[in-house]
């Protein structure tokens, strides 16, 4: 759900020998509700229409009780929305393998093991399985959480072996009709995704020209997150440009115009705007243009300095000789060589001494004992203790903590509203229908201001998919759910304090080197006299997106890090320097492209 936050609350008690013995936990911050995220209606609407025509399918047909089923392919919609189209085709393929694969363990482990007791622990180890996948290949909201909903709740289902494939089947089926709900959208805004991206960076440009820099402001704490903010949001944007296939001219002219738009942002980070305007008035431009793109509207050319112009031109002439070579029309910019992708890259992430390692072993150990704590105290299906203490495991201590009470706070909210409509829900299956595709639209309108307010919909959506399959008296539906989210969540947060991430401090220390190889190669490059042509170009430009990379990556671990509530005392004055240094060098790098170029 969005970034990592900084802690809020009061500053640490720390031993004299450095450790952190305690980190005062937030709750004011925990129930705050914030603005909703800009494409909150698209996942909103996406699962709505791939749940609508399978439910009512079923309802025609007699066969609700099939329900659970279509409803783990019709979730897959909630994924990949800020992806651009062709990423996000290759994404939720990925999405609904993986959505059909843990249906088919659970439901497979179901038919053939008795025991509760062991399906608990199955049932956590695909819990924590789920979570290191989804935060290694960074897939983003919803993440984990509906993965392990499905699979948990499907471990205790009745089930025949042979039923098997046929609700595997119905579960294949439904994901490929969120595939093609998801994509239905580019067939009326092909580029709408990076056209999104392309905004926020400008928007977040805009804001950090309004704190003063352009004017020789100093860099206090505002200019600094302003700073870092559109850093961010600028490397976000160009990530999400590399994503975006250029294989013809008219595709490479689309993509260029915004690259166009994310030089002109980036100009920002020079300190000084594009350096030929005021930096209010470039602010006011850089935010027409973000709500022209939010609109999708056209806009007109987008005016550039002299050397802005030479820089664009330069990467296109390269870019057009290397593909002159196989006919291929010219490509744009490329990220930075060096880096791995794809499988590689997500394999890196989970390599021994990896950070989400104790993540996953807190979410395996947590899952376990909430779900056999909530079997001790007469619950019958353990399955909510799993899927809650599962949710709540974040990237630390705090984080976890917030996700915790949110998630408590919102079951009650939820289960008071469940009980509320129980004269409506009993007046049949279509009012039954209507009232979960009405709460999963209200989910994702309400979980991006706060998780709590999400859950206070997510809950009784999760009993009605109850409901359809086996019906049971409303006490006992309510009453194990409740204890569930009480154990699951009591649980799972002292599993979180137990096993601390003492990683993640380490993780500061290696975002650091990286910050100073960055620099050091930034500064050795800003040295040199810039050559003519492409070539200084492109070695500029990868330089600053290396080194955007690892402040990014610098700010996360320190923000990750700073929530863990047992840990050594981070080092804010290295952390605080190698922000000044990096930021200055990549100022120094904006600069250097935004400078004429030397004549040849």
């Amino acid at each position: 759900m969005g970034k990592h936050a900084k802690p809020a609350g009061k500053r640490p008690t720390t031993a004299p020998d450095g450790v952190v013995w305690a980190r005062p936990l937030p709750l004011r911050s925990t129930v705050r509700l914030r603005r909703p995220v800009d494409i909150w209606h698209k996942p909103a609407l996406s699962a709505v229409v791939a749940m609508a025509i399978p439910d009512l399918t079923l309802f025609a047909l007699g066969r609700m009780d099939l329900v659970l089923y279509t409803s783990a392919g019709s979730l897959c919609a909630l994924y990949a929305h800020g992806l651009p189209y062709a990423a996000r085709a290759r994404t939720l393929l990925w999405v609904v393998l993986g959505m059909v694969a843990s249906l088919g363990i659970a439901l497979t482990a179901a038919s053939v093991i008795t025991s509760a007791a062991v399906l608990v622990v199955l049932a956590s180890l695909l819990a924590a399985a789920h979570k290191m996948a989804c935060d290694a290949t960074r897939i983003g909201p919803p993440g984990n959480l509906i993965l392990t909903f499905v699979a948990a709740s499907a471990f205790f289902v009745p089930q025949h072996l042979g039923q098997v494939p046929a609700h595997m089947a119905l579960a294949l089926g439904t994901g490929g009709l969120a595939w093609l709900v998801c994509m239905a959208p580019a067939l009326v805004r092909p580029r709408g995704p990076e056209r999104i991206a392309t905004a926020r960076a400008l928007e977040a440009a805009a804001g950090l020209l309004r704190t003063g820099v352009g004017a020789g402001a100093t860099d206090g704490p505002g200019v600094a997150h302003a700073r870092h903010a559109t850093a961010a949001a600028v490397n976000a944007a160009w990530h999400t440009l590399f994503l975006v296939p250029a294989h013809t001219p008219a595709r490479a002219a689309a993509r260029g115009e915004l690259e166009r738009l994310l030089v002109r942002a980036e100009s920002a980070l020079g300190g000084a705007g594009s350096g030929e305007a005021d930096p209010v008035a470039e602010a006011e431009l850089l935010a027409a243009r973000a709500h022209a793109l939010r609109g999708g509207r056209p806009f007109t050319e987008v005016p550039l300095t002299t050397a802005e112009a030479e820089e664009l031109a330069g990467i296109t002439m390269e870019r057009a000789t290397d593909s002159a070579t196989d006919g291929a029309a010219p490509a744009l910019r490329r990220p930075a060589p060096g880096r791995p992708g794809g499988v590689r890259a997500v394999l890196a992430r989970l390599a021994p001494g990896s950070p989400l390692l104790p993540i996953g072993a807190r979410v395996a150990a947590g899952c376990v004992l909430a779900g056999w704590v909530s079997m001790a105290l007469g619950v019958g299906h353990p399955y909510w203790a799993v899927v809650t203490a599962a949710s709540i495991y974040q990237a630390n201590t705090t984080l976890s903590w917030q996700r915790a009470l949110q998630r408590t706070v919102g079951n009650l909210l939820g289960l008071l509203l469940f009980c509320a409509l129980l004269p409506l829900i009993h007046t049949g299956q279509l009012a039954m229908i209507g009232l979960a595709l009405a709460f999963q639209f209200g989910a994702e309108a309400c979980i991006t201001r706060n998780y709590w307010l999400g859950s206070v919909c997510v809950t009784p959506m999760a009993l009605l998919l109850t409901e359809f399959g086996r019906h049971l008296p409303a006490t006992t539906l309510i009453g194990d759910r409740w204890i569930d989210t009480v154990v699951g969540a009591a649980v799972g947060l002292a599993c979180c304090v137990v096993v601390t991430n003492r990683r993640a401090a380490d993780r500061i220390d290696i975002a650091l080197e990286r910050v100073a190889a960055a620099e050091i190669a930034a500064c050795r490059l800003l040295d040199t006299a810039p050559a003519p042509g492409a070539d200084d170009a492109g070695e500029a430009g990868w330089a600053r997106d290396r080194l955007v990379g690892c402040l990014v990556e610098l700010r996360e671990a320190a923000d990750v890090a700073a929530g863990e509530w047992w840990q050594r005392a981070l080092p804010q004055e290295r952390i605080a320097g190698a922000e000044q240094r990096g930021h200055r060098a990549l100022a120094g790098l904006v600069r250097r492209l935004s400078a004429p170029a030397p004549v040849a």
